[in-house]
């Protein structure tokens, strides 16, 4: 892989509702994976999206927002019958958050079972490098956690890499040995590896970062990074800080913002000590704003 390498982010893309104590709510979008792909394609990446959406205005206005990103949706497929999911997020004086999800029927949980399907399927194959998260999995229905994964051995199978988020949420599994199961399957076909301890801690998987990287494959050749929150990140035995400290605004997509600068630098030449500077630089200037997705500024570390 290298500079000009083609990405396809794997997931669901949303609608969100956001606020701050009190601030009347703000409709933008957001979803692990997209948020990713909006950072690295503006950092000049080729990234494309694979998802689907409803047939519906708002579908049709989130794909436009997007293109205007700079991020490809021919791979976002249409599901007339459905509309993309919905999530709220308050935050609070601290800027963490607590969200609220109307998600179940949503369009991207078809995206392995539609008409054009198959076809998108060809495509992603086709990928350099193919990135997802435990969320894309906790969406999809059994089948469509088998396709995935079959997605990831077709993209390795043709020289390209695989490069996974374990993004856990709770409230999308029927039980943590379930979300256990599906992450360990796509642990084992990772190249690079992209954990957060507390979700880590959370599974009853980790009691520190170390462990994590450990049972994440680190010593199997995957290139894992422990991500530690304000502490920064594990990067095989170096801990590496971030390079200031930020006044948290909005906590929100802050893991996604880092592995979208860590992946960009490591595809430009970084080592994976840089990337990981590279990732905390954009973490943090994420956080220093509201929303998943800050609209650029001066200050963008792009």
């Amino acid at each position: 892989m290298g500079a000009g390498a083609t990405i396809t982010v794997i997931g669901e893309a949303m609608l969100e509702l956001s606020r701050a104590q009190g601030d009347g709510w703000n409709l933008r979008y957001g979803g692990d994976v997209i948020n990713t792909a909006v950072h690295m394609a503006r950092s000049g990446d080729k990234v494309r999206l694979a998802s689907a959406l409803g047939a519906d205005p708002m579908s049709a206005d989130l794909r436009a927002q997007w293109e205007a990103e700079g991020v490809d949706t021919a791979l976002v497929l249409a599901a007339a019958d459905r509309l993309p999911g919905l999530y709220a997020i308050e935050t609070d004086a601290d800027g963490e958050r607590t969200f609220h999800y109307w998600r179940s029927e949503a369009a991207a949980r078809r995206m392995f079972a539609l008409p054009d399907s198959a076809a998108m399927v060809e495509q992603a194959a086709q990928s350099d490098l193919l990135y997802f998260s435990l969320i894309t999995l906790a969406i999809l229905p059994d089948e469509g956690r088998e396709s995935l994964l079959s997605l990831c051995e077709a993209v390795k199978a043709r020289g390209g890499k695989v490069a996974f988020d374990g993004n856990y949420r709770g409230r999308l599994w029927p039980d943590t040995a379930t979300a256990r199961h599906w992450r360990d399957r796509a642990i084992a076909l990772a190249d690079i590896g992209l954990p957060t301890l507390a979700d880590e801690v959370e599974m009853g998987e980790a009691d520190d970062a170390r462990d994590a990287a450990t049972r994440w494959g680190a010593n199997e050749g995957r290139e894992i990074i422990v991500k530690l929150g304000g502490e920064g990140c594990l990067v095989g035995e170096e801990l590496v800080a971030p390079p200031r400290l930020v006044d948290v605004v909005d906590s929100s997509g802050a893991g996604d913002a880092f592995n979208a600068g860590y992946l960009h630098a490591r595809l430009t030449g970084g080592t994976p000590a840089e990337a990981a500077l590279a990732g905390h630089r954009l973490a943090g200037w994420n956080i220093g704003r509201r929303g998943a997705i800050p609209a650029k500024d001066a200050d963008a570390p792009y």
